[in-house]
C-alpha cells in the first residue's frame, strides 16, 4: 500500500497538462520575454528561500501534511492564471508552485524512508525512489501527448482544468499515504529546535555533509541541463518536428535509470563513481557530435546521472540520524537548487560564445570532481 501510494503520488505530482502550454499562455496575455524570464526567478527564488524551512515544518507537524498542502497551492496557482490571466497573477501562482516544490521536498523522501524502516524494508528506498521518479517522467511525457488534443478541443480552459484536478488527485493521494512518526514534544520538539538540529547535523556531521553535497551536484547539473537539450537537438541539423523524439529518446534513458537505481545501490563506492564519470563522458562525446545518433550516448548519460541520484539520496537518508530527516533533505534540495541556478548562468555565459554541444561538454566535466568525491565515501 505505502509503496503503491508513492508511486501514485509521484504520478499524479506531474500530471499536468499546463506545463507544455503555460508559456503560450504567457505570450497570449501579452507577456515579453523578459517578463516571462522574471516569473521564471520568482519561482525558483521562492523555492529557495522555502526549502529548508518548510523541511523543519514537515519534522514539527506532519510530513503528509505537507505532501497534501503542496499540490493543493499550486492548484490554486494553476487555476487562477486561467481564470485571471495577468502579469501578477502569474506571479502569483509562480510562488504557490514554487511553495508547493519547497513543502513536497524533503517530505517526501523522510516519509517514505522513515516508514519503510518502520516495515523493515529501507534497503528498498533506491528502488522505491527511484521507481517513484520514473513514475513522474511517464507522467511528464503522457502529459505532454494529451496536452495538444485537449488544448485543441478545449484551449487554456481545458488544460488548466485537467491540471487542477491533478493536483486535487494528488492531494488525495497524500491523504492515503501512512504516517506512524510521532513528532517530539516540548522545547525539543519546537521548530526553532527541529530547524536547528537539522542544520547542525547536515553542517556538522561528516558522512552527512558529504553526502548533501554529493546529492546537489549529482541531480543539479544533469536536471539544469535537461532543459537544454531541445537546443542541441535543433544544432544537429534534424527537422524540428524531430526534435520531440530526440527528447524522448532522452527521457527514456533517464526513465530506465530510476527503475535500475535499486540495482546500482549495491554497487561498491568506486564502481559508482567509475560510472558516473564514464556517463559525463558518455555526455561530452554524445553532445559533441553533432548527430543526431549521439543522442543515444546522451540517453544512457541521462539514466546514469538519473541513478545516480537516486543512489546519492539513499546514501543520504541512511546516514542521517537525527529526527530532522525531512530539514536534513531540504538542506540537500537547496543545494541542489543553488548549484542548477549556477548551471542556468553558465550556461547563458558561455552559450554566447560557443556551440550547445560545446557547452554541454564543459559542465558536464565537473562530473570528474564529483566521481572523485563519490570514490572517497
Amino acid at each position: 500500500m505505502l509503496v503503491a501510494t508513492l508511486y501514485l503520488y509521484a504520478f499524479f505530482g506531474e500530471f499536468i497538462l499546463l506545463y507544455p502550454v503555460y508559456t503560450l499562455l504567457f505570450a497570449d496575455a501579452g507577456l515579453s520575454v523578459a517578463e516571462t524570464s522574471s516569473l521564471f526567478v520568482i519561482w525558483a527564488v521562492t523555492g529557495m528561500v522555502l526549502e529548508v524551512p518548510s523541511g523543519a515544518w514537515a519534522d514539527t507537524v506532519s510530513r503528509r501534511l505537507l505532501l497534501c498542502l503542496g499540490p493543493l497551492l499550486a492548484g490554486t496557482g494553476f487555476a487562477l492564471w486561467i481564470l485571471f490571466p495577468s502579469y501578477w497573477v502569474f506571479a502569483l501562482g509562480f510562488v504557490l508552485w514554487g511553495a508547493e516544490g519547497a513543502l513536497v521536498s524533503g517530505a517526501f523522501e523522510a516519509l517514505a524512508y522513515e516508514e519503510l524502516e518502520r516495515l523493515g524494508q529501507e534497503s528498498r528506498y533506491a528502488a522505491v525512489m527511484g521507481r517513484a521518479e520514473s513514475a513522474g517522467l511517464v507522467a511528464d511525457a503522457v502529459a505532454i501527448g494529451l496536452a495538444v488534443p485537449v488544448f485543441a478541443v478545449g484551449g487554456y480552459l481545458a488544460v488548466g482544468v485537467a491540471s487542477v484536478v491533478a493536483c486535487l488527485v494528488c492531494a488525495a493521494t497524500a491523504l492515503a499515504l501512512p504516517e506512524h512518526r510521532t513528532p517530539a514534544t516540548g522545547a525539543a520538539g519546537s521548530y526553532s529546535a527541529v530547524l536547528r538540529a537539522g542544520i547542525a547535523e547536515a553542517r556538522t556531521d561528516r558522512g552527512v555533509l558529504n553526502a548533501v553535497l554529493l546529492v546537489a551536484f549529482v541531480t543539479a547539473i544533469w536536471g539544469a541541463l535537461e532543459e537544454y537539450v531541445p537546443f542541441l537537438g535543433i544544432e544537429t541539423g534534424v527537422a524540428k518536428t524531430a526534435v520531440p523524439l530526440l527528447i524522448l529518446l532522452v527521457w527514456i534513458g533517464a526513465t530506465a535509470g530510476g527503475l535500475l537505481s535499486g540495482a546500482a545501490r549495491r554497487m561498491p563506492a568506486r564502481a559508482y563513481a567509475l560510472t558516473i564519470a564514464l556517463a559525463a563522458l558518455a555526455m561530452a562525446a554524445g553532445a559533441m557530435s553533432g548527430h543526431p545518433a549521439g543522442f543515444a550516448l546522451i540517453a544512457v548519460a541521462f539514466g546514469v546521472f538519473q541513478l545516480a541520484g537516486v543512489v546519492a539520496d539513499a546514501r543520504l537518508q541512511e546516514r542521517i540520524s537525527g529526527t530532522a530527516r525531512a530539514t536534513v533533505t531540504s538542506v540537500a534540495g537547496l543545494g541542489t537548487n543553488l548549484v542548477t541556478l549556477g548551471v542556468y548562468l553558465a550556461y547563458g555565459a558561455a552559450s554566447s560564445y560557443v556551440s550547445h554541444g560545446v557547452t554541454f561538454a564543459i559542465l558536464v566535466a565537473p562530473y570528474v570532481l564529483i566521481a572523485l568525491m563519490a570514490a572517497a565515501q
